[in-house]
């Protein structure tokens, strides 16, 4: 009997075997043509950990009969790189179709590194398979990226795993002298975060467990009591700390409270710098609210000013209050949008004079130019208003704010249009 964990004892043994990512290898999988032809191109796998990246390239080094070397970019460097294209020129004669070189973790070779596979790989001396968790836009030069196919890997779905676990029930051996005769898999499922290795293990553990306590039958309850608790899958320095983030702020955008504070509970579980979520509120409190709620505005900096002072936990409190204080208050990005056009505007037309009549004098001579000249100010007239223009000469009949359809800017809008002839 195997020692080894679960997961790896459960690893496939051919295509037909493995579960999941059908894009990629199913049927109509992507790749299905070229392994028609006994053909593979150099490939990179962008996805979470467990997915199946490492199972599928020795997969597909066996369906098509090439040598296979698996490396990781933790512990291997330029000389293992080099080590290896020197041995697949030296097997040639014997693998005309080259060696395959699978990478684990490429993002973690810097440019040099990822340098020294670039001729090998244009030649086809090696086949490339790459397998990164980071977004290889960023993470991989852009040569070897274009020398490559680039295929996202996806978590697997309950179904998928639920039928890894009844195989592994069914077929291995240790399992089998746990005496466990049912599983709730749908359960074990929610500990796996859609991770093949997570789930499978998860899975002995929990066999384990109930062969020291004579259980053969494992229901939700007894799962959620013994199954080790899932950790929250959080990147700070990586895509996630963008991504979770900006699932946080579209949902504030989308008036949408229930979704708002799931994303920021997965920040804050995740251990994200308290005041890296206070500064995107503060930026969602003027982008997306804007005028149609001028108080957001002080409420997110409040909230800012507050996690400063309280620290965590305590920090997530406020941050709840002004999340779901936004993303239940009414949106504008009409000043957002102004300051925007108006900077274009600056970039087209550089810098255009000041009108004569707004301009400082604080010397005679200035005053003897004309500057400040006609002035009219408005506190003079009724209303405290006075029609008169204010911008350059060349752009005088531009329109930047235009407001939006909220109660509060409507009634800017009833205030601008009873004062200006023109379109506000």
């Amino acid at each position: 009997m195997s020692y080894a964990p679960l997961a790896e004892r459960m690893r496939p043994k051919s295509l037909e075997g493995y579960v999941g990512q059908s894009h990629v290898v199913g049927p109509k999988g992507a790749l299905q043509p070229a392994l028609d032809q006994k053909r593979l191109p150099s490939l990179l796998f962008w996805g979470p950990p467990g997915v199946g990246k490492t199972t599928l390239a020795q997969l597909l080094a066996e369906q098509v009969n090439m040598p296979f070397t698996a490396m990781s970019a933790i512990s291997s460097g330029v000389k293992d790189v080099r080590d290896e294209i020197q041995r697949a020129e030296k097997e040639r004669m014997f693998h005309p179709k080259g060696r395959v070189l699978f990478i684990d973790e490429i993002h973690r070779f810097s440019k040099s590194q990822q340098d020294a596979l670039l001729a090998a790989v244009e030649k086809g001396i090696i086949t490339l398979i790459g397998a990164t968790t980071e977004n290889p836009s960023f993470e991989v030069n852009a040569a070897l990226l274009s020398r490559c196919q680039l295929f996202v890997l996806q978590t697997l779905e309950e179904d998928s795993l639920i039928k890894l676990g009844l195989k592994a029930l069914k077929d291995d051996q240790f399992l089998q002298s746990t005496n466990v005769k049912s599983v709730d898999l749908s359960a074990v499922y929610t500990f796996s975060g859609g991770d093949a290795r997570r789930f499978l293990n998860t899975l002995e553990s929990l066999c384990l467990v109930a062969k020291t306590e004579k259980v053969t039958s494992l229901d939700a309850a007894f799962i959620g009591h013994h199954a080790p608790k899932l950790a929250p899958r959080y990147d700070r320095a990586g895509d996630q700390h963008y991504d979770i983030a900006s699932a946080m702020i579209k949902s504030i955008r989308g008036s949408d409270p229930q979704a708002t504070v799931y994303w920021l509970a997965r920040m804050i579980a995740g251990g994200e710098s308290p005041t890296f979520i206070a500064r995107r509120l503060l930026i969602a409190a003027a982008e997306d609210i804007g005028l149609a709620n001028p108080q957001a505005l002080g409420v997110a900096t409040a909230c800012f000013q507050a996690v400063e002072r309280l620290g965590m936990p305590e920090g997530r409190i406020p941050l709840s209050e002004c999340a779901i204080y936004l993303a239940c208050s009414p949106k504008s990005n009409k000043s957002y949008l102004a300051i925007n056009a108006a900077l274009k505007t600056v970039e087209d037309t550089g810098d255009l004079p000041v009108p004569l009549h707004l301009r400082n004098a604080p010397t005679k001579t200035m005053k003897d130019l004309g500057y400040g000249k006609a002035y009219q100010y408005p506190h003079d007239f009724p209303g405290n208003f006075v029609d008169q223009d204010y911008m350059p000469e060349a752009i005088k009949s531009m329109t930047f704010y235009t407001p939006g359809e909220n109660p509060t800017e409507a009634r800017l809008a009833d205030w601008l249009s009873a004062r200006w002839s023109k379109e506000s």
